[in-house]
């Protein structure tokens, strides 16, 4: 009988005996037909094929699947449709114990021998994907301080490759000497592009020794953007082997502004230290100086200092923290003793003379952890006499009462990503009225050391000059206005803003036309001799056009006088508003007196901004790196805090 008669009258298989799936060889795959078809388990060599629907009995040749396809077709055309759907996902039986594979509905081509060959090959040094991963390379390098010698690293080598092994990394000389200058020249031109259109703008500038004990004077620069965004960068860290004198400093302050082609006349302000050598630079210059506020509440912190009962005190404290600081025994101990007071697992602050508030710091730690320190100190006959006694603690938790608030307010005013300077005003008035002011549950020693802080705040701030650039800057601040000028000065500050506000009208104007005549003299013209446009016609509407009254009559003195009245009647902004995006969105509607706002709310309060330039400088030039020029020095402090 053939294959077609045989399918056409099938043998119907025993009732009781079960139908196992197909046995595959080590590899193979098979149709999915076999989901539905077997062999019966007496069936060892497996050569008689039944259906699992019907146990009917299906020739099938040598695992030919044709009838078995035609058998599902005839007798059961679910399955059938089922299996169709199948076949292009899958070419395993999925019987309950055996796995499927997925098979591409894509045909896969083979890789071609250039393809293959060009995978392997590494980038040509021209080509755009090698310059990006050099550059970005560069970047990371110039961003992070990083020493140029880690390109040289056997991990980061390893890391490069694993991440485009067909990427040659340059070595240390290309960064050095093509990569860095390059990305260096392209961030100082871009630089360059944004002070070209700056109106007006604050500096800081401080002096540095670094760790070889070489001199740098650092300036940054601050300015509000077009967007209203307030910018900060560092334009330099110079070499500057001179005297540390003013009358050395004062020209070479003029030379850096000068080599990024920025004029005196723009600089609203400078923040400084305290310096006596700053100071003299500053008036030899005739710049306008603000004090910066951390140096002047540090010196208010150490005048404290300076009586006999807190000498005693603060000298105590530096010897139990130099006790922990070199004894591991000892701060093992006071740990542990820290877990059985139940108190933070604090360690110790060392004071450092450069660093604000750090003394303070120390002292409210110490107080913090009297307890575990007292415990511990005892415990060694060595350090007994360190003990702070009753009277110490008093001394100490007094001056931590007075002087703790103050911390805040320093590293608040010490930002330079927003408006610091109109604080001033507003954090001296706080500072009278409320923490600083003596209470009637203060010790005796708190109320001297709030008297003599504050004190000493008042006479530093009380001169003219500093007194009218912190009334302008808090008046162009939506939030304050005239709220902390003294009511005697308000209208003379209004003047002052009047005044400022029509030179700055006027300041264009004449620039524009001293321009234009220069450029036609140098063309061998007068201003004259300038082409006259051409006369155009008159519509017929423009006979009804009536004339609209320029400014309804008011002279230019009355309209400033008005915008500005305008905008002191204006609803104060809320205390947490960001002035900046309060002008951003009301600069349409007084002009002239946001003009004003961009010029004085660039200042910093504080000299940080410099203080932070020598703290980058102190990562660069590291034990490892000590032998790095001045100018490298420069340019690497440059890409670190500008990129």
């Amino acid at each position: 009988m053939s294959d077609t008669e045989e399918s056409a009258v099938p043998m119907t298989s025993s009732k009781d005996e079960d139908i196992v799936d197909k046995k595959l060889k080590k590899g193979h795959s098979t149709s999915v037909v076999w989901r539905y078809f077997g062999y019966l388990q007496s069936d060892k060599k497996q050569s008689s094929v039944h259906c699992k629907l019907c146990r009917r009995h299906v020739p099938a040749k040598s695992g030919n699947t044709t009838n078995l396809f035609h058998h599902l077709k005839q007798y059961h055309p679910l399955e059938h449709a089922e299996s169709k759907k199948l076949q292009p996902q899958t070419s395993a039986v999925s019987g309950p114990s055996t796995r499927t594979r997925p098979v591409p509905s894509v045909t896969t081509q083979q890789q071609t021998i250039v393809s293959a060959f060009s995978s392997t090959v590494p980038y040509d040094k021209k080509t755009k994907r090698h310059k990006d991963i050099t550059n970005a390379i560069a970047y990371c390098i110039g961003k992070d301080m990083l020493p140029i010698s880690t390109v040289e690293n056997e991990g980061f080598k390893k890391l490069i490759g694993v991440l485009d092994p067909r990427y040659e990394l340059p070595g240390r000389k290309h960064f050095s000497l093509t990569a860095l200058p390059q990305l260096y020249a392209e961030c100082r031109e871009m630089v360059e592009r944004q002070l070209q259109t700056v109106s007006f703008f604050a500096t800081t500038s401080d002096m540095w020794s670094s760790r070889t004990s070489e001199p740098y004077m650092s300036l940054t620069i601050h300015f509000i953007d077009k967007d209203w965004n307030l910018q900060s960068k560092a334009l330099q860290t110079a070499y500057f082997p001179e005297d540390h004198k003013g009358e050395v400093i004062a020209p070479g302050m003029i030379e850096a502004l000068t080599s990024w082609g920025l004029s005196e006349d723009r600089q609203v302000c400078i923040t400084t230290d305290s310096g006596s050598n700053m100071v003299k630079a500053t008036s030899l210059n005739k710049w306008t100086r603000l004090q910066c506020f951390g140096h002047r509440l540090h010196s208010a912190i150490e005048r404290v200092g300076k009586d006999k009962r807190v000498e005693r005190a603060v000298g105590l404290c530096k010897k139990v923290v130099a006790a922990f600081s070199f004894s591991w025994k000892k701060k093992r101990d006071l740990a542990t003793a820290q877990e059985e007071l139940n108190l933070p697992p604090h360690k110790l602050v060392t004071e450092s003379p450069t660093r604000w508030g750090s003394r303070q710091k120390m002292v409210a730690r110490v107080v913090e952890q009297h307890k575990a320190i007292s415990q511990v100190l005892t415990a060694d006959k060595k350090t007994r006499h360190l003990v702070p006694t009753w009277q110490d603690m008093d001394v100490l938790e007094s001056m931590n009462e007075a002087l703790k608030p103050l911390l805040e307010f320093t590293d608040s005013l010490s930002g330079e990503s927003y408006v610091s300077v109109s604080y001033l005003k507003p954090v001296l008035h706080l500072f009278r009225t409320e923490v600083l002011k003596p209470s009637d549950d203060d010790t005796q020693l708190t109320k001297d050391i709030k008297t003599m802080v504050m004190e000493y705040l008042n006479e530093k701030y009380d001169d003219q000059r500093t007194d009218d650039l912190l009334d302008m800057a808090s008046l162009v601040d939506p939030r304050f206005k005239t709220q902390y000028i003294k009511p005697d000065k308000i209208e003379a500050i209004k003047m002052r803003v009047v005044s400022e506000i029509l030179e700055g009208d006027q300041g264009p104007s004449t620039s524009q036309a001293s321009y234009t005549t220069e450029v036609v003299e140098a063309e061998g013209g007068s201003a004259a001799a300038l082409p006259a446009k051409k006369k155009q016609r008159k519509s017929l509407g423009s006979f009804f056009k009536k004339p609209c009254p320029s400014n309804t009559g008011l002279t230019d003195m009355q309209s400033v006088r008005g915008e500005l009245e305008n905008y002191l009647m204006a609803p104060d902004a809320d205390s947490e508003t960001e002035p900046l995006d309060w002008w951003k969105m009301h600069e349409r509607h007084f002009p002239r007196v946001s003009q004003l706002a961009k010029r004085y709310l660039c200042i910093p309060a504080t000299s940080s901004p410099s203080e932070r330039i020598f703290s980058t400088g102190g990562n660069i030039v590291t034990c490892h790196r000590a032998a790095l020029k001045p100018e490298t020095v420069d340019r690497l402090v440059f890409l670190a805090r500008n990129l």
